[in-house]
C-alpha cells in the first residue's frame, strides 16, 4: 500500500458574507488555491505530475458543469487530467482528500489535489418550475444551510445535538 503525504497546501482568506471576495465566484476562488498550490511546490501546471483534482462544493447552482473540472483547467492543468466535484454537505473538502488518500493508497494515482471552494455571496436564488407560489429560494439556505430530516436551519441542529447528549 502505498504511503500518503501532503506535500503542500494553499487557501484563500476566509471570506464573509457580501465581503471583500464577494466579486469572485467560488471557481475562481478554487482557481487562485489550485494556482498558489502549484507555485508553493514549484510544480509547472501543464508537467503532467498531477494525476488528479477532487474538490468539495455544495451550492452549486450557477457555478456551470463540473465545476472541480473548470478549477483543473483554469488553474492551468491539462485537459487529460481527472476531475471531480464532491457534494457531502459540510464534509464535502474533508470527503474530497479521503478519497484522495484512498486513490493512492490504492495505487491509482500519485499525485492528487484535493480540497474545496464556497461562496455563499455567489449562490442564486431558484423559482420552482411547477405551479405554486413564485417565490424565489435563495439555494445558500435551501441546498446548504437547512436539514432536509429534521426541517431545521443548521444552526440549530448544534443546539439538538447537545441537548439530545446532554453535553452543554
Amino acid at each position: 500500500m502505498a504511503r500518503v503525504v501532503i506535500c503542500g497546501v494553499a487557501r484563500t482568506p476566509i471570506g464573509k458574507f457580501r465581503g471583500s471576495l464577494s466579486n469572485l465566484s467560488a471557481v475562481e476562488l478554487g482557481i487562485r488555491s489550485v494556482k498558489e498550490l502549484l507555485n508553493r511546490c514549484n510544480i509547472d501546471a501543464s508537467s503532467g505530475i498531477i494525476d488528479e483534482v477532487l474538490f468539495g462544493q455544495v451550492l452549486q447552482a450557477g457555478a456551470g458543469q463540473a465545476p472541480a473540472r473548470q478549477v483543473a483547467l483554469g488553474a492551468g492543468l491539462p485537459n487529460t487530467i481527472a476531475a471531480t466535484t464532491i457534494n457531502k454537505v459540510c464534509g464535502s473538502s474533508l470527503k474530497a482528500v479521503m478519497m484522495a488518500a484512498n486513490s493512492i493508497k490504492a495505487g491509482e494515482y500519485k499525485a492528487i489535489i484535493a480540497g474545496g471552494m464556497e461562496s455563499m455571496t455567489n449562490a442564486p436564488k431558484f423559482e420552482k418550475r411547477n405551479g405554486g407560489e413564485k417565490e424565489m429560494v435563495p439555494t445558500m439556505v435551501h441546498d446548504g444551510l437547512w436539514d432536509v430530516y429534521n426541517d431545521v436551519h443548521m444552526g440549530n441542529t448544534g443546539e439538538i445535538v447537545a441537548n439530545e447528549c446532554k453535553i452543554s
